[in-house]
C-alpha cells in the first residue's frame, strides 16, 4: 500500500503561483513481506519527478490555478512488472499570517511509548515500540528561525511535571546549538539554515525526566535528514585538459576523458551531471570532429579528416550541467580540452630536384661530394620525418656513402674509397630516400623518392710509385765499385699529364750505391760486404726517391733490397782469446773454438793446428780436435813455469777455397789448488795494459793538466784584480785617498781654464816651447828628451788599471827629468800667483795641545783617521 507524508512546502500567492524544485511529499510503497523492489514514475514527468527514495519534486516552474491539480504516481515491481498507482491532488492555500502560524496546531507530535507494567501479578504485554520516521528538513532554509520541527511529549505529563531534552551532534555536541527543545512543551526547533554538503543527517535522542531528574521514559531516537537543494555548481578536476589523437584516426577513436564533480547529492538530480561540447576551434574540416559521452565525459572522434599538416591542435569548450543536464534549472560550469593531433608517417620524403651535381678530387676520402635536399610534411625530428638515404645504383665498388644530417635532414654524399681519375672520370649514382618508419596503412603515396647524383672526378698530380716495391736482387758480396746492379724506375700514374721523373738517393746507410737521376740505374761506389753491421739477415736496404715536375711536384719512395751472397772473405779466429791453465797438464785443459763471420759453407767445420815455429810451441803444447767446431789445448810437458804465454793456433775453415789464419791465444799458466783453480793474485790483465786502458790513462792525464792550467790562469787573474782594488780603495775605507797634496794652488779662481785630458794621456802634454818665457816654476821638470810613457786606451778595461800604473811607475823611475822622489808630481801649470795666501801661512789660534779634536769622532768614518791622529791625547 502507499504511505504519504506531507512536507512543509506550500504553494502560496507570494510565490506568484509557481512551484519550482520543491519537495511536495514522500511516497512509500509497502507490502506484506517487504521484499518487493519497486520503481516510481510520474504521470506528468514534465512537471513532477519521483526519486528512488519516494521524494516527489516539481521539476519546473508552472502556474497553479485555484482548481485542484491532479497527477498519478505509479509503483512498478522490477521483477514481476506489477504496477500500482495513487492519485495526488494539489491545492492552493492562502498566505498564512504569523498569528495564524502561531495558532496553528499543525505541528506533528511524537509520543513516548508506554512502558511495560504488572497486572494481577503477571506481566502485561504492551504494544511494540514505535519506529519514529525520519524528519526531512530542506537545506538553506530562509526561516524564520527558530523553526519548529516536531513536538515531543509523554502521556505521563498529565500526572507529572516533566522536562524534555535532546542530545547528540547538533544539540549538545558539536556542532552545538543547531537544534533546541523547549523543556516544558517539548517543542523541537532548528535555529539556523542547514547545509547538506557539511552534514547530511543528524541523529538525536529525546529524553523525558521529572523535576527531580528521574527518567520517566526510555530515550527515543530522532533522525533528521537534510534534504539536498541544488546550491552547488559542477566543478571540473582540471580547468585545462590535454589529450592527443593520431592524425587520420577513424571515427569512434577514443581521445580523452574529462571529469567534473558536484558537491550536491550524487543520487539526486542536483548531483547528476551531463557533459556536452559547446564549441570547437578551429572548425575545419568539420565543426563537429569530436563528441562527448554526456554521462562519462569520454571524448571520441565522430568525423574523419584529422590531418596534422593542416590542423595541429583543436580546442574544445566542455560544459558540465547538473539536474541531468537540464538547461533551465541545472547549474553549469565549463573547462577547456586541448586535443593535439599527433603525427603519423603519412608523407614520404621528396627530393627537391631530380638530379644533383658534385665533384671530387681523385684519391681523396671523407669529403662531401654533394648535398641532397628533401622535403617532408611530417613533424620535424621524428621517425616519420627523419630521412634514410641509400645508393641503389651506379656504385658497384662501394666508393660512396650517404649520411643524414640530423639537423637539416639532408643527405651528405661522401667518398669512402679513393677514386682514380685515370680509371673513372665520372659517376652517375641513383639514390633513394625513405623515412625511418614505414608509411601508415592506407597512404597512397610511394614509400620512397629517387634522384640521380652526377659526380665528376678532378684529375690531380699523383705520387710516382716504384713497382715492385720493395725490389729484391741477389748479389755476391765483394763487388767492386762501379758495378751496375740494376735499374730501379718509378711509374707516373698521371697518364694524361706530360711529366718527367728524376731519381735521388734517400737512404744508403753504408754509402755503397748511387742512382742515375734520369734512367734510375743503380751502381756501386764501394765494396759490398755481407758482414757489415748495416746488413740484417743478409739483406741490405736502400731507399730511393722519385720526383716529378708537376704542380705541385709529387714524389714517391722505393726500397731496394740487396740479398748478399756470402763468399769466403773472413778468416776464422780463435775464441776465447785469453785462457788459464795450471803448471801441470792435470787437472784441466783449455777448450777453444773458432769465430768466423762467414756463413755456411764458408765457415765450419774448422781444422785446428799448431805452427812449426817457434819450435817451443809444439814442444810445450798439443792441440786435439774434438769436433768440427771445438778443439782442446793441453800442456805437452809435465811442468811449465807460471807466466803469460802467447800460443799461435792455425785455424782453417771449410770454404772453397779454404781460408786459414794464425790466431794468438794468450794463456796464463798459474799455480793451481786441488780443484784446478789458479791461486795467483795477478790476472792476465795485470801482465800488461791494453790499448783501451792506455788511451783512458792518457785522457785522464790531459784533463788533469787542463784543470791545473785553468787554475793557474785564474789565480793570476785574481792577483791582478786584487792589486787593482788596492789602488782603488773606497774613500769611506781609507781617508788618505781624500787628502792629496798638490803643493801650491796658484792663482785660485783665475786658474780654472785647463785641459783635464792631459792627466789621462801624459804624452799629449803640450811642449814647453809654447809656454811664454819667464813663467816657468822652479819645481817644473827640465827640458829633456821625454821617455816613452805607456799610453792608456780611451776606454780601458777596469782590470788593466793596475798594469797601467805599474808600467807608469817603471817609466818614471827611468826618467831622468822626474823629481827625486815619487811623491812630487807636476800635473799642469796652474797660473801665476793667487789672491789667496798659502795654506802654510795659516796659523792656529792655539797650539795643537790646547785644541780639543774630540768632536771629530762625531763627524763620521771619513774623519775617524784625523780624530785618531789629533784627538788621541798623549798618544
Amino acid at each position: 500500500m502507499f504511505l504519504l507524508r506531507r512536507y512543509v512546502c506550500i504553494f502560496t500567492e507570494k510565490l506568484k503561483n509557481q512551484a519550482e524544485l520543491c519537495v511536495f511529499l514522500s511516497v512509500k510503497f509497502s507490502n506484506c513481506n517487504g521484499k518487493r523492489k519497486v520503481q516510481y514514475e510520474s504521470s506528468e514527468p514534465a512537471d513532477f519527478k519521483v526519486d528512488e527514495d519516494g521524494m516527489v519534486y516539481a521539476v519546473r516552474s508552472f502556474p497553479l490555478s485555484s482548481e485542484h491539480a491532479k497527477f498519478l504516481i505509479y509503483a512498478q515491481d522490477k521483477e514481476t512488472q506489477e504496477k500500482w498507482q495513487v492519485a495526488v491532488k494539489l491545492s492552493l492555500k492562502p498566505t498564512l499570517t504569523e498569528e495564524s502560524v502561531k495558532e496553528s496546531p499543525e505541528v506533528e507530535e511524537i509520543v513516548f511509548p508506554r512502558q511495560l507494567g504488572k497486572h494481577s501479578g503477571h506481566l502485561q504485554r504492551q504494544k511494540r515500540d514505535w519506529v519514529i520516521p525520519p524528519i526531512n528538513l530542506p537545506e538553506n532554509s530562509r526561516g524564520p528561525f527558530p523553526q519548529e520541527l516536531v513536538r515531543i511529549r509523554s502521556d505521563r505529563d498529565k500526572n507529572l511535571s516533566l522536562r524534555y531534552s535532546v542530545t547528540g551532534p547538533g544539540a549538545d555536541q558539536p556542532p552545538t546549538g543547531i537544534f533546541i527543545i523547549n523543556p516544558i512543551s517539548g517543542q523541537l526547533s532548528v535555529t539556523k539554515p542547514l547545509d547538506r554538503e557539511q552534514i547530511a543527517r543528524f541523529h538525536l535522542r529525546a529524553h523525558a525526566v521529572d523535576i527531580n531528574g528521574n527518567q520517566v521514559e526510555n530515550p527515543i531516537d530522532i533522525v533528521i535528514n537534510v534534504i539536498d537543494m541544488n546550491d552547488n555548481r559542477p566543478e571540473f578536476l582540471h580547468q585545462v585538459w590535454n589529450g592527443t589523437v593520431p592524425e587520420g584516426s577513424k571515427p569512434g577513436t577514443y581521445v580523452m576523458t574529462v571529469t567534473a564533480i558536484d558537491a550536491d547529492d550524487p543520487n539526486a538530480l542536483n548531483g547528476m551531471l551531463r557533459y556536452r561540447i559547446l564549441s570547437q576551434a578551429p572548425s575545419t574540416p568539420s565543426p563537429n570532429m569530436f563528441t562527448i559521452n554526456n554521462e562519462t565525459g569520454d571524448i571520441i572522434t565522430v568525423a574523419a579528416g584529422l590531418d596534422r599538416e593542416k590542423v595541429q591542435q583543436y580546442t574544445l569548450i566542455i560544459q558540465a550541467t547538473d539536474m541531468e543536464g537540464n538547461p533551465t534549472y541545472g547549474l553549469s560550469n565549463t573547462a577547456t580540452a586541448i586535443i593535439t593531433v599527433t603525427d603519423v608517417n603519412d608523407n614520404p620524403p621528396e627530393f627537391t630536384a631530380m638530379t644533383f651535381y658534385g665533384e671530387v678530387p681523385e684519391n681523396r676520402v671523407d669529403i662531401i661530394v654533394a648535398n641532397l635536399t628533401v622535403t617532408d610534411k611530417d613533424q620535424p625530428h621524428t621517425p616519420a620525418w627523419n630521412a634514410v638515404y641509400r645508393i641503389s645504383g651506379g656504385d658497384p665498388t662501394g666508393r660512396f656513402a650517404i649520411q643524414t644530417d640530423p639537423n637539416s635532414n639532408d643527405g651528405l654524399v661522401t667518398v669512402v674509397k679513393p677514386i682514380d681519375f685515370e680509371t673513372n672520370r665520372m659517376f652517375v649514382l641513383t639514390v633513394a630516400a625513405e623515412n625511418q618508419v614505414p608509411l601508415a596503412k592506407g597512404i597512397q603515396h610511394p614509400p620512397q623518392s629517387t634522384a640521380t647524383v652526377s659526380v665528376t672526378v678532378i684529375d690531380v698530380n699523383e705520387n710516382p710509385y716504384f713497382a715492385p716495391n720493395p725490389k729484391i736482387i741477389r748479389q755476391e758480396e765483394g763487388l767492386h765499385a762501379g758495378t751496375m746492379l740494376t735499374t730501379f724506375t718509378a711509374q707516373d700514374p698521371d697518364r694524361y699529364m706530360q711529366q718527367n721523373i728524376r731519381y735521388t738517393k734517400l737512404s744508403d746507410p753504408a754509402n755503397w750505391l748511387k742512382i742515375d737521376p734520369v734512367n734510375g740505374q743503380i751502381t756501386t761506389i764501394a765494396i759490398l760486404d755481407r758482414e757489415s753491421p748495416n746488413v740484417k739477415n743478409n739483406i741490405y736496404n736502400a731507399t730511393f726517391l722519385a720526383s716529378d715536375n708537376g704542380i705541385p711536384p709529387m714524389s714517391g719512395t722505393g726500397t731496394l733490397q740487396i740479398y748478399l751472397l756470402d763468399i769466403n772473405d773472413n778468416a776464422p779466429q780463435v775464441l776465447p782469446q785469453e785462457a788459464e791453465t795450471c803448471e801441470t797438464p792435470d787437472p784441466n785443459s783449455i777448450n777453444i773454438t773458432a769465430l768466423d763471420y762467414d756463413i755456411d759453407p764458408n765457415a765450419g767445420p774448422f781444422a785446428f793446428d799448431l805452427p812449426l815455429s817457434p819450435v817451443n810451441i809444439k814442444k810445450n803444447w798439443t792441440i786435439t780436435r774434438l769436433n768440427g767446431d771445438f778443439a782442446q789445448l793441453n800442456l805437452k810437458i809435465k811442468f811449465l813455469e807460471a807466466g803469460i804465454y802467447e800460443v799461435p793456433i792455425i785455424i782453417t775453415d771449410s770454404g772453397n777455397p779454404p781460408k786459414s789464419n794464425i790466431s794468438i791465444l794468450r794463456v796464463k799458466v798459474c799455480q793451481c789448488d786441488s780443484n784446478g783453480d789458479c791461486t795467483d793474485v795477478d790476472r792476465i790483465v795485470g801482465a800488461g795494459l791494453g790499448t783501451g786502458a792506455i788511451i783512458a790513462i792518457l785522457l785522464c792525464i790531459i784533463i788533469l793538466l787542463i784543470l791545473v792550467l785553468m787554475f793557474v790562469v785564474w789565480m793570476k787573474r785574481r792577483d791582478k784584480e786584487r792589486q787593482a782594488k788596492q789602488l782603488l780603495i773606497d774613500p769611506e775605507d781609507d781617508v788618505r785617498d781624500n787628502i792629496l797634496k798638490y803643493d801650491e794652488e796658484g792663482g785660485g779662481e783665475e786658474d780654472q781654464d785647463y785641459d783635464l785630458s792631459q792627466l789621462q794621456q801624459p804624452d799629449t802634454v803640450e811642449p814647453d816651447a809654447i809656454k811664454p818665457v819667464g813663467i816657468r816654476r822652479m819645481d817644473e821638470r827640465p827640458i829633456h828628451a821625454e821617455p816613452q810613457y805607456p799610453v792608456r786606451s780611451a776606454a780601458p778595461h777596469p782590470g788593466d788599471i793596475g798594469d797601467f800604473i805599474n808600467e807608469g811607475l817603471k817609466a818614471a823611475d827611468n826618467d831622468p827629468t822626474a823629481p827625486p822622489y815619487d811623491s812630487l808630481l807636476v800635473f799642469d801649470y796652474e797660473g801665476s800667483g793667487s789672491t789667496a795666501g798659502s795654506l802654510s801661512s795659516l796659523n792656529s789660534s792655539s797650539s795643537g795641545g790646547e785644541q780639543d779634536y774630540d768632536y771629530l769622532n762625531d763627524w763620521g768614518p771619513r774623519f775617524k783617521k784625523l780624530a785618531d791622529m789629533y784627538g788621541g791625547g798623549d798618544d
